[in-house]
């Protein structure tokens, strides 16, 4: 399966069968704008302009906009409800996080969560072997407590998300924080516009490596 980051919290999840996703697509006012892209599905966190541009996605694509269970094309898809701030949504409202299982491989996209895991949150999303990590703060989680996830949910490989990169113009820190908690060695900053993994990556002993696509 190929992930393709297309900036701040969306990414292209496309299967080895050619299923394609597309998770929280974003309105041009963030100071970037979506790249032409077309999924068979597309799974939105929460109804906020930086998330939920489902228009920007061609392809007459399934939009998940709720908690629940779902399979497309064999892709199978799980949202749980969580919120998006620490007081039980009275700030922010409501958050979901979406688990793809795609040829074998968990992945976990946190969306814009914004407080920290309980041991039922942690539950609920079960193993993982890629995490997806709102790390930039102010309306989701920071850098500690996107470490945090980390440690609780124990992916082998870690994509940051939702911080503030080149063009960006809402009020969020950039990655540095958050890279600063792991060794450099543990850190891969990506020359390509995707990565791709099968069910052998995760195969091996265990290791938490970090994947970048900003350069170093």
């Amino acid at each position: 399966m190929i992930i393709k980051p297309l900036g701040h919290s969306c990414f292209l999840l496309e299967e080895s069968t050619g299923t394609k996703i597309v998770t929280d697509p974003y309105s041009s006012d963030i100071g970037i704008s979506m790249p032409p892209v077309s999924a068979d599905a597309v799974t939105v966190s929460h109804a906020h302009y930086d998330h939920n541009n489902v228009k920007a996605v061609s392809g007459d694509p399934l939009i998940i906009n709720r908690p629940g269970s779902f399979e497309v094309k064999g892709v199978h898809i799980i949202g749980i409800d969580t919120k998006h701030d620490g007081e039980n949504g009275r700030l922010r409202g409501s958050n979901i996080v979406f688990n793809f299982r795609m040829d074998g491989v968990n992945i976990c996209h946190l969306g814009d969560v914004g407080h920290g895991p309980s041991p039922l949150m942690i539950e609920a999303i079960g193993p993982v072997d890629i995490l997806l990590v709102p790390v930039g703060g102010n309306y989701t989680i920071d850098a500690e407590l996107a470490k945090e996830y980390v440690d609780r949910l124990m992916p082998s490989v870690v994509i940051p998300m939702h911080y503030k990169t080149e063009g960006i113009e809402l009020d969020i820190d950039d990655a540095d924080a958050f890279l600063d908690y792991f060794d450099k060695d543990a850190i891969e900053y990506v020359d390509g516009e995707s990565v791709e993994f099968d069910r052998a990556d995760f195969d091996d002993e265990f290791s938490t490596k970090v994947i970048c696509f900003e350069k170093d």
